[in-house]
């Protein structure tokens, strides 16, 4: 099984781009802290490629930034190639699967992530009003 779960933030914007055929993909390098420590008492950051196909490369196009923190589940991918000046190279990404945005789209610091704090197309929806003749009911009165 080839299974990857990652937790980051983007260490620049995305790259978007399109291919021959005309599929989209989206490049971009998420910065994942690691859980401990190193010896020395300073914290130990990985960084990794992560390539988004079709669809998902044109959202994360759209709504992703620098700094923006966001959850990927993909698998592990190694290839190569030969560079101009006759060496092969190796790489390694990861393949997303799923791409979840985990920054609030309306945070206070969004201008800090190149969106407006007022643009309406990143602001989060309203809440849903709740449904008349609905009544809210504790945990603990539930029989089950």
């Amino acid at each position: 099984m080839n299974k990857v779960f990652l937790i980051g933030n983007l260490t620049k914007d995305p790259d978007v781009r399109t291919t021959g055929g005309g599929t989209s993909v989206c490049t971009f390098t998420v910065a994942v802290d690691r859980r401990f420590k190193a010896q020395n008492g300073e914290k130990v950051t990985d960084f990794f490629t992560i390539v988004a196909w079709r669809q998902l490369a044109d959202l994360c196009g759209r709504y992703l930034a620098k700094g923006r923190k966001v959850s990927v589940v993909g698998e592990l991918q190694n290839r190569s190639y030969d560079a101009k000046d006759g060496s092969k190279r190796y790489v390694t990404e990861i393949v997303a699967d799923e791409i979840e945005f985990l920054t609030p789209r309306d945070s206070r610091d969004s201008a800090s992530y190149g969106v407006p704090a007022s643009s309406d197309a990143y602001r989060a929806p309203a809440a849903p009003m709740a449904p008349e003749g609905f009544t809210d009911v504790d945990d603990d009165d539930l029989p089950f």
